[in-house]
């Protein structure tokens, strides 16, 4: 997938954030990390059960240990990042992140929801902001997701980041997708079923579709 027009726009890579936790980002990361031909990057972890969303991702794809980067903040509490911080006598400091050099694309998976705490002062979207990539939404395709799409969007564009899309996680509803496209103003760049398995073969079959979805957007 290395030569998709997706891998080449977005060389500097992405960053992958979601409407709550629980959605399904960690799934779309590690797709998009095979759509890319990339790395992946945890910022954050809180909770390591299981080894993390690291872990999880290199099972998932099967990607060597140097495409899969370590987490500036490692926390074992499975709590929003600023309370997981206070337990464990951390303190998120937003100048300890930069972005690991890498030559291939980078998909980022940021905590939670664009507004989860990682401290007093800042919240994950200052991370985005900080950053500085492109935002792939990843959000649930039933009941309530228009007003927690709407809400991520706008807290997004209020910090001038760039919006690529969405993508909807579950059974396919039309209606709420969209609401969401005409709304949001954001397209809806794949609607992906809860998967079955997480097994490398379904996550790279997962991968075609959201490169392809990428591809078109070009």
């Amino acid at each position: 997938m290395r030569n998709s027009l997706a891998s080449i726009h977005y060389a500097g890579g992405l960053f992958v954030t979601g409407t709550d936790t629980g959605i399904g980002k960690t799934v779309i990361s590690a797709a998009l990390t095979l759509a890319l031909d990339g790395s992946y990057w945890k910022p954050v972890q809180a909770g390591l059960e299981g080894g993390g969303d690291s872990a999880a991702v290199q099972r998932m794809t099967g990607l060597p240990d140097f495409r899969i980067h370590p987490p500036a903040y490692e926390l074992r509490t499975p709590r929003s990042p600023h309370e997981a911080a206070r337990r464990e006598g951390v303190r998120i400091e937003l100048p300890d992140f930069h972005l690991p050099v890498d030559q291939r694309p980078l998909v980022v998976e940021g905590a939670g929801g664009a507004l989860v705490p990682l401290n007093d002062e800042s919240l994950m979207v200052d991370l985005m902001a900080r950053l500085g990539l492109p935002v792939l939404l990843v959000a649930r395709s039933g009941l309530g997701t228009i007003n927690h799409t709407l809400l991520s969007i706008e807290a997004l564009r209020r910090r001038g980041l760039k919006i690529i899309g969405a993508v909807m996680n579950g059974a396919r509803d039309m209606a709420n997708r969209e609401a969401i496209e005409c709304y949001g103003k954001v397209p809806v760049i794949a609607e992906v079923p809860v998967l079955a398995s997480l097994s490398p073969r379904s996550i790279a079959q997962c991968a075609g579709e959201l490169s392809r979805a990428l591809d078109a957007l070009e």
